[in-house]
């Protein structure tokens, strides 16, 4: 195996020179389906990764006319998308803060419903004299 090996041998020359001496396979279908499986999905990460940079507006210069519609439509889109979203939000937010306002005013009422009556029990239990009397003209000081 050591005559075989080096770091720049690939994995696939590896195992068909052992297929050969030894007769046996190690890399089946299976494993050979497996690899262009993989194969295919790095394909599809990169062609992701492009199409991410160009949404971003990187390496957009080697695009054509329509490749630039196209990207243009799938921006505006998305932009709409995330307008409505927040839209959502907001009215999701407004209509919780509306509840809470009514809720706190209910909650208000009843504290000044208390405060009210709390007000009339003091003013009941305080001798006339110290009570706030309206302001009304001396009649002694007529001329």
């Amino acid at each position: 195996m050591h005559e075989y090996c080096s770091p720049s041998t690939p994995l696939v020359d590896i195992l068909d020179k052992y297929h050969k001496q030894s007769g046996k396979r190690l890399w089946d279908a299976k494993h050979e389906n497996l690899s262009n499986e993989m194969d295919r999905v790095k394909k599809e990460n990169d062609n992701m990764q492009i199409e991410l940079r160009h949404l971003r507006g990187e390496d957009i210069t080697s695009l054509n006319y329509k490749e630039l519609m196209a990207l243009e439509e799938a921006l505006e889109n998305g932009l709409t998308g995330v307008r409505e979203k927040q839209s959502e939000f907001m009215k999701m937010m407004r209509t919780n803060y509306q509840k809470e306002m009514v809720a706190m005013g209910d909650s208000v009422r009843e504290m000044d419903i208390g405060y009210n009556q709390r007000m009339r029990d003091f003013n009941s239990q305080m001798p006339f004299a110290f009570r706030v009397q309206p302001i009304q003209p001396n009649l002694q000081e007529r001329e």
